[in-house]
């Protein structure tokens, strides 16, 4: 008999109960896509690997290390593999077709990366052809190419046109991987180099470190910058965790921006469904009155009013997750140059559930109270009303 009181009184007033279900699924929504933007920010972080390193010039990123540092970083102890590359800046077409581009020593970085997937014949093919190139998914998808093309690079850093064919196409192993990116032979970029001479060859930007277990990422980072001391190029040696971190800390200020934001949203949410409870109760006291003298307690009383707010909150916050869904896929759409990953996690689910709940509960807290501790005869007075 309760739940039939409380599914009545939740429904009595169809346009108030209609407007804050709606408002509570777009506060929803909107928190769920701005948690899943959050998200996005760290994704890179989210699919970095416990077992690699990073190495760069301690000054700055944009300054390079010799490529004789290899061999001596191979034989350090925990070392198990190293690979290396340079960021080459580069864009296709026109500037604002811009997209991360590298140029590595591919055997090693793929197998570095066992998160990039490629068929076997597109990999043997990427492996044996100089000019070859290796595009994310999305990127070949966003610019049309498919395996075969011929792709033109413009140069930034080091300038000129750069003629690339499209061996192979990779796709993410996990729904966080990262499918824009765009990889070619390091070698490619040094022999030219070398004929060309606008900038030294036999230089990279960095250096990726596969080491034995995470356990010992510490002490092997620590080795290598200890052997590098005091040298003409010395090194910062990092998990690749901490070095994706460190381009996220550049935004930090947005991203608390945003978080705030977030929070802010579920606030003004909750102060609108808690004045809904608050004049339905009003309008009601003079029932909850007639409760009491029929002998309906005071936990009675508390349930319909709270259930009844909870009935209104998940109807909202089941609609403005289901709604997520495809306004997420449509905003990842339209800002896909700036966010290659953009996924609706389960942390935010769970979190959408729990924000539902909270807003539901507190809602419906202090109405419960007055009606519970108001008189029989002060009610009954705003029944004859």
């Amino acid at each position: 008999m309760i739940f039939k009181i409380l599914f009545r009184n939740a429904f009595r007033h169809k346009l108030r109960t209609f407007l804050t279900v709606c408002g509570m699924a777009i506060a929803i929504l909107a928190f769920g896509l701005l948690r899943t933007v959050i998200d996005a920010w760290y994704a890179g972080v989210e699919a970095s690997s416990a077992n690699r390193l990073v190495t760069r010039n301690a000054i700055s990123l944009v300054f390079r290390l010799p490529l004789s540092y290899r061999d001596t970083i191979r034989r350090i102890e925990g070392v198990e593999i190293v690979s290396h590359g340079n960021w080459f800046g580069g864009y296709y077409i026109d500037e604002k077709d811009f997209f991360a581009n590298f140029a590595v020593e591919p055997r090693s970085y793929l197998e570095l990366y066992p998160e990039y997937v490629i068929p076997d014949d597109q990999r043997v093919k990427f492996l044996k052809d100089r000019k070859g190139c290796l595009a994310g998914k999305k990127i070949a998808e966003r610019f049309g190419w498919s395996v075969g093309d011929t792709v033109t690079l413009t140069g930034t850093i080091f300038p000129g046109k750069w003629d690339f064919l499209v061996c192979a196409i990779y796709e993410g192993r996990d729904k966080n991987i990262d499918e824009t990116l765009f990889f070619f032979h390091w070698d490619y970029l040094n022999e030219s180099l070398k004929k060309n001479k606008p900038v030294s060859p036999d230089y990279v930007g960095f250096y990726i470190i596969g080491i034995e277990n995470p356990y010992i990422a510490a002490r092997t980072a620590e080795a290598i910058d200890r052997t590098f001391k005091n040298s003409l190029a010395e090194t910062l040696t990092e998990t690749e965790k901490a070095f994706q971190t460190g381009f996220v800390t550049m935004s930090e200020a947005i991203l608390k921006a945003i978080q705030l934001v977030s929070f802010v949203v579920i606030f003004i949410i909750l102060v609108v469904v808690a004045n809904t409870m608050g004049m339905s109760v009003r309008e009601r006291i003079g029932e909850y009155a007639v409760f009491k003298t029929l002998g309906f307690r005071a936990w009675q009383i508390t349930l319909l009013i709270i259930g009844e707010s909870m009935v209104i909150t998940c109807f909202g916050g089941v609609t403005g997750i289901l709604l997520t869904f495809p306004a997420a896929k449509g905003f990842s759409m339209a800002v896909d140059k700036f966010f290659p990953v953009f996924n609706i996690t389960w942390e935010t689910m769970y979190l959408d559930m729990a924000v539902t709940v909270i807003v539901g509960l507190a809602a419906g807290i202090f109405p419960a109270s007055r009606a519970v501790t108001v008189r029989i005869a002060e009610g009954s007075g705003g029944l004859d009303r």
